[in-house]
């Protein structure tokens, strides 16, 4: 292995679901619970802006949610291991992350917010799953390893850098890089700018929540990091609506492909990963499916692009 290799393979490491999926799934548990307290208490924002959650230093944070005259936020910190929470005032509580149920974590991030005088209530029950137990009973899922944990934020770290600067180049309506804990992936999404019809719907989201997220013509893309029916972790691109002739567009890098299961293009991310250069892998398949549904829509790509 070559010395730019070995800096790859650090940066963008391995993440097998076989290895980490009790762990990642409890972790999706554990992120609906602190993305439900920021939803509770922010302002709305369009197409559910004010739901996600960001990647950071150290992790995935809230960013700072209004409070009274002040402010708090929740902290997922994969490095030392351990939850903060931190309020405006100074105050603080922290909660190490490590093996606990879904009934316990839920249980210790509302003592901590009730001990910093913090009021939420939330509906205790996950999204986005099929067959969702309560948080308060959910006794089942209680895995957590921290080197997955961490290796799965190193990705996310390293996926939001090259989809910021991907976001950069656009000069139209576009989305934050944020991390959805309903359906536990990192998106960004760039606007045309022309309203959408309806959104079909899709399963165990109700169709008030896809109509407002879709109410807009859209190019989007993202990383999944594997579960359910896709095993293994992926970078995805798909449009609303899908113009004529999207699937047999001829996208980049070579190793992207159409999912007809899934409507979508969707890239290996053991394909960026093992890549020799993973950041121009990754840029190609963003903008060559960024311009599949630009093109072939006739988005007006001169006012919207900077060039």
């Amino acid at each position: 292995m070559t010395i730019a290799e070995s800096r790859a393979a650090a940066a963008w490491p391995a993440l097998e679901l076989d290895a980490w999926e009790p762990t990642r799934d409890t972790l999706h548990l554990w992120t609906q619970v602190v993305g439900k307290v920021r939803m509770a208490l922010s302002p709305w924002v369009n197409h559910w802006w004010h739901v996600p959650l960001y990647v950071s230093a150290r992790g995935l944070t809230t960013s700072a949610i209004p409070y009274g005259a002040g402010a708090f936020q929740i902290d997922f910190d994969f490095i030392a291991p351990q939850l903060v929470i931190s309020c405006s005032d100074g105050q603080s509580r922290t909660m190490r992350l490590e093996p606990m149920t879904v009934a316990d974590f839920h249980a210790g991030v509302m003592a901590r917010l009730r001990e910093l005088g913090i009021g939420v209530r939330i509906w205790p029950v996950p999204v986005e799953l099929p067959d969702p137990i309560p948080f308060p009973d959910d006794t089942v899922h209680a895995a957590y390893d921290p080197e997955y944990a961490h290796r799965f934020w190193r990705v996310l770290a390293q996926s939001t850098r090259v989809m910021t600067e991907f976001r950069g180049a656009f000069l139209g309506k576009c989305s934050p890089v944020h991390f959805f804990w309903g359906s536990f992936d990192l998106a960004v999404t760039r606007f045309s700018g022309r309203t959408a019809p309806p959104h079909p719907g899709a399963p165990n989201v109700a169709d008030a929540v896809t109509r407002e997220a879709y109410s807009h013509e859209v190019s989007s893309a993202g990383f999944w990091p594997g579960g359910g029916p896709m095993r293994e972790a992926i970078f995805y691109a798909y449009a609303y609506p899908g113009p004529d002739g999207f699937a047999g567009y001829p996208v980049r890098p070579a190793a992207a492909s159409w999912s007809p299961d899934f409507g979508e293009f969707i890239l290996p991310y053991d394909a960026v990963r093992t890549a020799a250069d993973p950041d121009a892998t990754l840029h190609a398949f963003l903008e060559s499916t960024y311009e599949a549904a630009a093109e072939l829509a006739k988005w007006d790509r001169k006012a919207l692009e900077r060039g």
